[in-house]
Order: structure tokens, then sequence, then C-alpha cells
């Protein structure tokens, strides 16, 4: 009987602890949900220290507190600064016209630990996302064309009217690049003698981007990624030294091209949809391109009944582009799906819009994907994400969503179908494995742009070193 008794308070006690367990992540997922990071943070702890939880659930848990420092540092604008810009144009701004700002989401806000926090963009986005303050400010500093906008104007027809000349919509306008790209992590960063691994971005040969070339690097043994890589890389290591920056820094070159469909004349046949390329590129995938309930909603108000590839295409990305604003954006690793956080908050950036358009795509049987890398304007030089859409007998097409916010000349929008040769393609599809891998959670979970950095310590986020491109057209 005593043996028996043994064994049924054991049993108990194996029951209590597989219970408390099962209920602390919902739990833990409460507290994060409604900014209580402290709290979250505490239970988190307590869950790692019991040895009980399977490695892959404890990376999860590891990740999910880097997620709330990445967020704290997203949402730390000074709010007597956000209110002095809001003042410019508003200057008698009441309490009742913040709130109403907060809750339809112009002026981004998030609770934590009970505290009101910013986002470090929210007073410049209130006036790209809010209707009235956009028209307040216009009617303020004037609306005249920015010259992005007129470049871009000239560069789009002079594409179209060589894709024409020369009856391609291919390899038209061939740029060569020489871009110096510069990664620092300042001095005692990471202690001494510690070895510091690093991964640049780097041109990824594709259709538009060709002829890359290493010319010069400060990295000895550095690894470039495999060609079957998402992401191209260049991979080195360097020994911190006390007192001093390190630097990992390469010099490439690469040949661009631009293309110009005619949607109105494009080869579409029907979709052999028993091919691998359809089945990959018409898929969900984890966690950004899924056909939630949503989505699915969204696509039948857009799309009706209509069922050509074109039209449908046309449809999205007439809707994205005429009904969700620029804004500036949190840090692509902080949110949980991005297509979700665009229609619950009525705007987003150019990856953003990306993901939506290639969710919506491949809902309506379209094979879309990611592609990604720099901008090379002539003065805008900067991190851009855009896309591509697949019409069987023609191929892939570029897609840049974003871009498609500007109102560029013609009946077509230029960039349903074109882009220019003013990229640096480093990224052929999204989230996916670095080489060589590494080893603690990725800044970017997305993109790979910045570069990644970490040490035997831990992942090194983007506020613990800095980048910096230097672009020049040979």
């Amino acid at each position: 009987m005593q043996r028996l008794f043994f064994i049924a308070v054991f049993l108990l006690f194996v029951l209590f602890s597989v219970c408390v367990y099962a209920g602390e992540p919902e739990t833990i997922y409460t507290d994060i949900a409604v900014g209580n990071f402290t709290d979250a943070k505490k239970r988190i702890n307590q869950l790692l220290t019991g040895g009980s939880v399977p490695p892959l659930e404890r990376w999860n848990w590891n990740f999910q507190k880097e997620r709330m420092n990445r967020i704290e540092i997203d949402f730390s604008a000074d709010k007597d600064k956000v209110l002095e810009h809001i003042r410019r144009y508003f200057p008698d701004i009441s309490p009742e016209q913040l709130a109403k700002w907060k809750a339809e989401k112009s002026l981004e806000v998030m609770q934590i630990n009970g505290e009101e926090r910013y986002f470090h963009a929210a007073a410049a986005n209130l006036f790209r996302i809010s209707k009235e303050a956009k028209a307040k400010k216009q009617k303020i500093d004037g609306t005249g064309k920015d010259k992005f906008h007129e470049f871009l104007e000239h560069n789009t027809a002079a594409i179209r009217s060589k894709a024409k000349e020369s009856n391609s919509p291919v390899g038209i306008e061939p740029r060569t690049f020489k871009i110096t790209y510069t990664v620092t992590v300042p001095a005692d960063t990471v202690p001494a003698g510690e070895v510091i691994r690093c991964w640049l971005p780097f041109p990824h040969n594709s259709r538009r981007l060709t002829d890359v070339k290493l010319l010069e690097s400060n990295l000895t043994n550095a690894v470039i990624a495999p060609p079957e890589y998402e992401h191209a890389t260049l991979y080195g290591e360097k020994v911190a030294v006390k007192g001093k920056d390190t630097l990992f820094q390469e010099t490439v070159q690469f040949k661009a091209t631009a293309e110009s469909f005619d949607l109105d004349t494009v080869l579409v046949k029907p979709y052999n949809q028993d091919s691998e390329l359809y089945k990959k590129y018409t898929a969900e995938r984890e966690t950004h391109i899924i056909f939630t309930p949503e989505i699915k909603a969204l696509s039948k108000t857009i799309v009706g009944n209509e069922t050509e590839p074109v039209k449908v295409a046309q449809k999205i990305f007439d809707w994205i582009t005429s009904t969700i604003p620029w804004a500036s954006s949190r840090e692509y690793s902080t949110m949980e799906n991005i297509p979700s956080y665009i229609l619950e908050n009525g705007h987003g950036d150019c990856g953003m819009v990306t993901l939506l358009m290639l969710t919506l795509c491949r809902h309506n049987g379209i094979p879309a994907k990611w592609q990604s890398g720099f901008m090379l304007h002539p003065g805008s030089v900067n991190l851009h994400d855009w896309g591509e859409i697949y019409f069987e007998g023609t191929g892939w097409i570029p897609v840049d969503t974003s871009f498609g916010l500007r109102k560029i000349g013609g009946v077509q929008p230029f960039f349903l179908g074109g882009i220019d040769s003013y990229r640096w393609i480093v990224n052929e599809d999204y989230s996916g494995n670095l080489y060589p891998s590494k080893i603690y959670p990725r800044s970017e979970t997305v993109d790979l742009q910045r570069g990644e950095v970490e040490w035997r310590g831990g992942n090194l986020y983007f506020n613990q070193w800095k980048w910096n491109i230097d672009c020049e057209e040979q």
C-alpha cells in the first residue's frame, strides 16, 4: 500500500508539472500581446530554468525575449519630440485628436509595461498615413514633385521606349555598378580576443544581374555563398582587438539590366499545375504567406470572379497601390505575419506590401516570389524589396508594388511588369538559410540586406553595429 501511495503521489506531481508547463505558454503569450514584457520575460526565465523544455522550444522562448527587446528599441521615441513635430502643423492639437489618430492606427503607439511608448518614426508616419494630417502638411509645405519622382518618370519612359525599339522586354539599359560595402562593429562591443562572424550582402547572379566580381575584401578566407542559396553573402571572421573598431569590407562589381513587359500583349498559357515551380510558388509559407480568413475575404473583394492571371494581378496591384500608404516600418522580426499586420494597421513599407502582393497572387494561383537588395538610383541609394510573378508562356516578370505607389506617366503602371536597372539583387527569396549557418537568431529574419553579425556570446543586433554603402556607376 505504501508503495502504491508513493506511486500515486509521484503521478500526481508529474501531472501537476505537465499542467503547469502546458498552461504557462498561454499566459506568456497573453502577457506579450498586452505589452506586459517584464512579466513575460520573468515567466520565460522561470520556464527555461526548469530544464524540461525541449531544445527547439527553448530556442523559441529565447527568441521571444529577444523579440520583445527589439520592439522596445523600435518604440523608443521621446513623446515630447513627437508632439513637437506634430504641433508644427497642428499647433492647437487636442487630446481628443491624438486619441483619434491612435485609435485609427495613424499615430503608432504601444503600451509596454503600462507605459505609452511611441514608434521611432511615429511623427513622420502620421503625415504619411492619415489623410487629414497629410493634407494639412501639403497645404503648408506645398505639393511639388520630388526629384526622385521626376527621375523615375524620365527613366521609366526611356526604358519603355527602348523596349519598343528593340522589340524585347529584357536586357534594357545595362548599367555597371561598383559597390563598396562596410560593416563596422565599434570597439569593445565584443571582448578582445573573441571571434566576430559577419555575413555581408553580395550580388546574386540572376536574369537581371550578371558579371559579378569580387574586386577586393579585407577578409582572409572569405566565403561566397553557393548560388543555390536564396541569400547571396560574403562571409568572414575577425578577432576583436581591444580599443579598436572591427571592419568587414568588400568591393564588388556587377551589371544590372532593366525590363519592361507590355501586359496588354504578354503571352499567358494555362499553368502546368503539376510542375515543381507552380507548386512551390503558389504554396503558403510560414510565417508571412498564409491564406488567412482575412486574406481570403480581401481576395474575394478585390478579384471577384476574375480568373485571367494578368487581370487578377492588375486588380491586386491596383488595390494595394491605391489603398495602402507607404510608411516606415518596425523591424520585420518583430511581426509574426506581415500581411496580417498591414490589414490590421492600414500601412506598410516596400517589403510589407510586396509580401501582401505575393500572398494574394499565390492565393489566386499565380506563382509569385520575393526579390530584394538595394535601390541604386542617383541620390537615393537605400534598402529595397520587390518581387516577381510568373506567367506560363512568358516566365517571370518584375513587380515593384511599393514603387507602384508613385504615379508614373502612362496608361499601364510601369512597375507591374517593369523594373529599372538601378538594382542590386541580393536575395531571390525570403527567410532562407545563410551560408555558413548562423548560430543565433538573425537580426533580420525575413531579408538579408544590411548584413548579419554574431559572436560566441550571441547575436549582435542592428543597434550594436553600423553599415555603409558607397555606390559608383561605372
